[in-house]
C-alpha cells in the first residue's frame, strides 16, 4: 500500500470511528440532566404541569429532569432561551397556547418564530372558566351578559398579562360578545386573582387549574366554562359551557406542548418523543392532571408532525382574533 493510499485508508477509518462514537453518544442520551424551561413564573399553571411532567419523564429517561422558570415578555424570553440553546436535547421548552399567539402579538420576537423549534408532541388541554367577583348581582351567564351589554366599557376584565391564557380567552370573549370591556393587565395570575377576590375588578377568564380552588372556597362566582362539554369536576359540574349559554361554537382550551431547539438530532428527538408518550400514560401524572380539570393528550397530536400542524392551525386562528382586537405588544 503506497503512502497516499495509506493516508486515505487512515482518514476513512477515522471517519468510521467518529461516526460510531457519535452514534453511541446519541444512543446513550441522556447522559446528564435534562432541563425543561417554563417561560412563566413558578407556581402558575404551566409550572405545575411542567413539574408533573418532569417527574414522569425522569422515570422514562432514567435521568434527572430539572424545571427552570424563565419568565417575562409573555413567555417569549423563555422560548428564546430554548430556541438559541445547543440543539442536543438537553434544553427543552414547555409552553402553552402563547407559543402560537406570540407571532401575532409581538411585532418583534427574540427568535424567528415557530420554525425555530422541533415538535415533540402535545401534552394536554385545559378549559378555562369565566369567573367574577362575588358581589356581582348577576347569578347566571344570561344575567351577566345583560349587565355587560348595558355599558361594557365599565366592566373591568382582568388578565395575567399580554399573551397569557387569561388575556387570550378574554379577547375571544369580547369578540364573541361584540363588547369592548376595560381590560386590566397584571403581572401574573396571582395578583389578578387577588384583586378579583377583593372586588377590585369584575371578571376574569382563567384556567380551571387556578379557578377551582377559589370557586370551591366561595371566593369567586363561576358563570361558564370554555370547554365544548361541561366539566366533570364537582365544583364545575353544574356550570354551563359558553356555547350552550348562547355563544355558539365558543371553545377555548389552554394546551401545552413540548419543544426542542431546531436541528436537534433525529435519534434524540425520537427518544424524547418516546419518553413523552410513556410519561403521558403515567397513572400518577394522569391522576394529578384530571384533578385539575386537565385532559392528557392521547390522540395523533403526540406525533411531531401532527403537533406542528395543530400549532400552525392555532397560529392562523388566533391571528384573526388578535388582529381584530388590535392587541399587539412591543
Amino acid at each position: 500500500m503506497d503512502k497516499l493510499n495509506r493516508r486515505a485508508w487512515g482518514l476513512a477509518m477515522a471517519s468510521v470511528v467518529l461516526l460510531a462514537a457519535a452514534s453511541t453518544a446519541r444512543a446513550e442520551f441522556p447522559e446528564k440532566p435534562v432541563t425543561l424551561v417554563v417561560p412563566f413564573a413558578a407556581g402558575g399553571p404551566s409550572d405545575k404541569i411542567a413539574r408533573d411532567l418532569a417527574e414522569a419523564l425522569r422515570k422514562r429517561l432514567n435521568q434527572t429532569v430539572i424545571v427552570e422558570n424563565v419568565g417575562g415578555a409573555g413567555g417569549t424570553l423563555g422560548a428564546a432561551k430554548v430556541a438559541t440553546a445547543t440543539a442536543d436535547g438537553y434544553t427543552l421548552l414547555v409552553h402553552h397556547i402563547g407559543f402560537a399567539t406570540a407571532p401575532s402579538l409581538y411585532r418583534k420576537l427574540p427568535y424567528k418564530g415557530i420554525d425555530d423549534f422541533e415538535y415533540l408532541g402535545l401534552i394536554n388541554e385545559a378549559p378555562s372558566t369565566l369567573i367574577g367577583r362575588t358581589t356581582l348581582s348577576a347569578a347566571s351567564f344570561a344575567e351577566l351578559r345583560k349587565w355587560i351589554a348595558t355599558d361594557s366599557t365599565k366592566v373591568n376584565l382582568a388578565h395575567a398579562g399580554v399573551g397569557s391564557a387569561s388575556h387570550l380567552c378574554g379577547l375571544m370573549l369580547q369578540s364573541a360578545l361584540k363588547a369592548e370591556m376595560t381590560t386590566v393587565p397584571y403581572k401574573g395570575t396571582g395578583p389578578a386573582m387577588t384583586d378579583l377576590i377583593g372586588g377590585t375588578v369584575d371578571l376574569m377568564c382563567e384556567q380551571a387549574t387556578n379557578a377551582v380552588p377559589q370557586i370551591e372556597g366561595g371566593k369567586v362566582k363561576a358563570f361558564a366554562v370554555t370547554s365544548k362539554e361541561r366539566m366533570k369536576l364537582p365544583a364545575l359540574a353544574a356550570v354551563p359551557t359558553l356555547a350552550e349559554s348562547g355563544l355558539t361554537d365558543f371553545s377555548v382550551s389552554v394546551w401545552h406542548g413540548l419543544y426542542a431547539p431546531r436541528n436537534t438530532p433525529v435519534p434524540v428527538l425520537a427518544k424524547l418523543n418516546e419518553a413523552l408518550r410513556g410519561a403521558l400514560k403515567d397513572p400518577e401524572l394522569i391522576k394529578r392532571q384530571e384533578a385539575l380539570g386537565i385532559s392528557v393528550v392521547t390522540d395523533s397530536r403526540l406525533e411531531p408532525a401532527a403537533h406542528k400542524k395543530f400549532v400552525e392551525g392555532e397560529v392562523a386562528r388566533w391571528a384573526t382574533v388578535i388582529k381584530a382586537a388590535g392587541a399587539y405588544a412591543d
